[in-house]
């Protein structure tokens, strides 16, 4: 909400640096629950006075109404100095005029009630005991949480708030039960010599006052404009069709947002022209339940009891008539005869969604050239899916020397558990190469032994005997 003017600091008045519109910006972003005076240029008619009520704005968004004298005139966000109980605070002027006539009736504040009285405009002195008291807020809300938890005591100290002349603190703090600090009191008397206050505030309260951003993105809601805290049930989640998720529909304040009840309304008028969700219909196929509505197109969606998997979805004039005919004790027609066809066109075309996700992941192929293809004379250009044939390569034969260099070669270019593995692989293929040539070597000498023995001529018994024995004296 704050712009960046005033963001930059405060000057030794407490008034914002960068606009010097003394809290009359148009973004309402120098103060909380601002509003805007838009008669502040209005000039009042003859005879009239001005209001003598204004508004008084103190620390995180804590305003009050108080009466000046007549014949003394304020602005907007001139520095007063104001009646309390005891001594006197110093606060920030936030409205003045017609308008405090207004904010009064929305407040539902007696108009002819008492009011605290302005004393006067803050003088240097006052303002530089408000800015040593302010200074100190911060120290003592942490050492008082650290008395506050010395006790054993279930509550949250949540913020600190001196007066104008620095007498009192007033002390802000949560709990969900009723809490016995009269111990506490005692203790924080002791330790910061000071007159203390507790209040009680609700977890609600206590956001609208420190300020924060929601889960929408803009600042909260109780801490900007909203100033009436109405309760919030799990229903209005339920009527706007929402998951009953409690991390979701939680706050900064650990209750159910209050933006639930925004548009609460609009969905109850809505409603009331739909079926209820529990309606169920009879038909010739069987009993249907309904399992889901869609508020703004105007569909429900059915189920047999027999097969809940498969939803039919039917408009609600569709399912008044078939409740109709259930009130005559008559059964519908299938919901299949029912059902909406889904739109399958699709109207929108974005040039992303045209091209492939995976599109830069394949690697681009290369192109091959094409060639010339002779026939008779003739030139032909192949064609782009033809595959044309590559000519082989020709092999250039070494000398032995060149082997010899290109192996060292590869081997100083490898690593040596590659060239390890291979020495090792090349030596089992020698060994297993040995071992072939003898076993081939074996296989032909049995061989060769089979020829010649089948080509050997059997002995004639008739030539053995006609030859005659040689006898050993012959010999």
């Amino acid at each position: 909400m704050a712009c960046t003017n005033c963001s930059t600091g405060k000057d030794s008045n407490g008034l914002p640096k960068g606009c010097q519109n003394h809290g009359t910006c148009g973004t309402d972003g120098c103060n909380k629950l601002a509003v805007f005076d838009w008669l502040s240029n209005m000039v009042y008619p003859s005879g009239s006075t001005v209001y003598n009520i204004v508004e008084v704005r103190f620390k995180n968004g804590r305003k009050d109404f108080y009466k000046h004298q007549e014949g003394v005139s304020f602005c907007i966000g001139d520095i007063v100095a104001t009646e309390a109980s005891p001594g006197h605070d110093v606060g920030i002027i936030s409205l003045t005029g017609e308008l405090v006539k207004v904010q009064m009736k929305k407040k539902k504040v007696n108009a002819g009630g008492d009011f605290p009285k302005i004393y006067r405009k803050a003088s240097q002195k006052d303002i530089d005991i408000w800015q040593n008291a302010r200074n100190k807020e911060e120290i003592v809300r942490m050492r008082a949480r650290e008395i506050a938890i010395e006790l054993n005591l279930e509550m949250k100290i949540s913020d600190v708030e001196f007066q104008g002349d620095g007498s009192k603190a007033t002390f802000y703090y949560t709990a969900s039960e009723r809490v016995d600090f009269r111990q506490l009191i005692k203790d924080f008397a002791k330790e910061f010599s000071i007159r203390i206050e507790m209040k009680q505030v609700g977890f609600r309260q206590e956001a609208a006052r420190l300020g924060g951003v929601g889960s929408c993105g803009r600042e909260l809601c109780c801490s900007t404009w909203l100033t009436d805290f109405r309760s919030v049930n799990t229903s209005a989640a339920r009527y706007q069709q929402l998951s009953l998720n409690p991390q979701k529909l939680a706050g900064q304040c650990g209750k159910l947002k209050c933006c639930l009840n925004f548009e609460l309304d609009t969905y109850l008028e809505a409603l009331k022209e739909m079926p209820d969700a529990d309606t169920k219909l009879m038909t010739t196929k069987g009993l249907a339940i309904c399992q889901k509505i869609d508020i703004f197109k105007g569909q429900m969606w059915f189920a047999y009891v027999n097969n809940s998997a498969n939803w039919y979805v039917l408009t609600t004039e569709q399912v008044k008539e078939i409740l109709i005919l259930n009130a005559k004790n008559e059964q519908g027609q299938e919901l299949e005869s029912y059902m909406l066809e889904a739109d399958t066109k699709d109207n929108f075309q974005s040039a992303v969604e045209q091209d492939s996700v995976t599109r830069f992941d394949q690697p681009k192929r290369r192109k091959k050239t094409a060639r010339k293809k002779v026939t008779e004379g003739k030139e032909v250009r192949p064609r782009a899916n033809d595959v044309v044939a590559e000519k082989p390569k020709k092999v250039e034969k070494l000398t032995e020397d060149q082997e010899r260099d290109k192996k060292r070669r590869e081997r100083k270019n490898k690593p040596k558990n590659q060239v390890k593995n291979q020495e090792r692989s090349g030596k089992e293929q020698s060994v297993k190469t040995e071992q072939a040539e003898k076993e081939e070597g074996n296989t032909k000498n049995v061989r060769s032994n089979n020829r010649n023995y089948k080509t050997k001529k059997p002995r004639n018994a008739n030539n053995e005997k006609s030859k005659p024995k040689k006898d050993n004296d012959s010999k």
